[in-house]
């Protein structure tokens, strides 16, 4: 009696120091969805909701019209997030490389030096890829095309291209932490009984690692899909300019310029409802695939 008593005296204890963290919660991220509100009126900064014109659905109906400004921000967010996910491969290649260094000091410096950029803001990115890239005296330019500079940064042709080499660059190897993780994991017996048979390195990644991350894999790869209208808003937003406008622009920057800088908060408010909800039914979609086909659930 006395144990089933501490035991639940340690339960109860546990619950109340979450207590602070639900209420942080709901203070931050659900008490903000009141704000959705705003979608369904004529609001006005400095006039009370309760006096703005009720709207209905007027700023959904406008845009799901065939707002050509909205589908062109459309177009360059599922595009950016699909080329993002052809790339979610190649952090298991470098967890791979990484692991089958056998040096220890030269490992832990390889896997430090790659996921260091993760750490560094777009900011100081943005001011790197200018200081290479930039068409008066980036260095690119400088060592090879002194004729004839090509501006990467404000040519739409390279865009999609190089905003997705920035994002690889920054996360290729924080993401590539996890699947080292998953690689530890693996029995390494696995790696024995291999070798007694006879298989070389190479064979062993491909019949045993590859596999066996596999799992991890297809979390992460449905977390992506979950969050496809959702590419976020620092990297384009340091990379935008005028010239690369109309494919640089995605669901979040658009959101950001309709209500902080036109100070269209309705419209902008009905985007964000709708990037909401089609993350959400992505998200639900794609947990309900996984657990039919993988069997398992990711939330």
């Amino acid at each position: 009696m006395k144990t089933k008593k501490r035991l639940s005296s340690n339960v109860i204890s546990l619950l109340l120091m979450t207590v602070p963290f639900f209420v942080l919660v709901l203070i931050f991220s659900y008490v903000p969805l009141w704000g959705w509100s705003i979608a369904f009126f004529d609001y006005s900064p400095g006039v009370s909701l309760f006096e703005s014109k009720f709207a209905g659905f007027k700023y959904f109906i406008e845009l799901f019209a065939g707002d050509s400004q909205f589908l062109m921000v459309m177009r360059n967010t599922l595009v950016l997030s699909f080329l993002n996910l052809l790339t979610t491969p190649l952090p298991i290649i470098l967890a791979i490389m990484i692991v089958e260094v056998k040096i220890g000091w030269l490992r832990r410096f390889i896997q430090t030096i790659s996921s260091f950029p993760y750490f560094v803001s777009w900011i100081i990115v943005y001011s790197m890829f200018f200081t290479f890239l930039s068409v008066d005296d980036g260095l690119i330019n400088q060592l090879f095309f002194t004729n004839r500079p090509i501006d990467i940064l404000g040519d739409p042709d390279w865009t999609w291209a190089l905003q997705t080499f920035a994002s690889l660059w920054k996360s290729m190897g924080w993401t590539a932490i996890i699947y080292i993780a998953a690689i530890s994991n693996l029995d390494q017996e696995l790696y024995h009984a291999a070798q007694v048979d006879g298989a070389g390195r190479l064979k062993q990644i491909w019949h045993i690692t590859i596999p066996g991350v596999m799992p991890t894999f297809i979390v992460i790869l449905l977390l992506t899909i979950g969050n496809l209208v959702s590419t976020g808003f620092e990297q384009y937003y340091v990379f935008h300019n005028p010239l690369i406008h109309d494919v640089i622009e995605v669901l979040d920057t658009y959101t950001y310029r309709l209500g902080l800088v036109q100070l269209d908060f309705s419209f902008s408010t009905a985007v964000g409802i709708f990037k909401t909800v089609v993350s959400v039914l992505l998200l639900f979609s794609v947990n309900l695939f996984s657990k039919k086909v993988l069997g398992r659930s990711i939330i």
